[in-house]
């Protein structure tokens, strides 16, 4: 078993939190406030940032070769959630976690 560098487990800690925050967001709040908050796209933008996010910490935390990859595609897909929080005034929470975790993989990709 390699031991995870820090670069890597402050990663991992941003992708699970941006994992929680994007589910608690879309299940607590965007479903109460209903309208746009629950179009299609923003919610299936957040579905799939949520699981990508906990897709790639998990591919961390299993030293597998392929976390390069998750990791390319969760900033890509983190990026874009972010932007479509931004959208509203009431989700800065959720896009800084996005952007947050964007960050930390596209270094975890490079």
């Amino acid at each position: 078993m390699h031991p995870m560098d820090e670069e890597m487990r402050r990663c991992v800690d941003d992708c699970l939190a941006c994992h929680r925050v994007c589910l608690t967001t879309l299940s607590q709040h965007c479903l109460d406030v209903g309208g746009k908050h629950v179009e299609p796209r923003h919610t299936r933008l957040m579905l799939a940032c949520a699981e990508i996010c906990r897709t790639s910490a998990f591919f961390m935390e299993l030293g597998t070769e392929f976390h390069k990859r998750t990791c390319a595609v969760c900033a890509e897909v983190c990026a874009e959630c972010a932007k479509s929080c931004e959208g509203f005034d009431d989700m800065q929470e959720c896009a800084e976690a996005c952007r947050r975790c964007a960050e930390s993989c596209r270094r975890m990709a490079a």
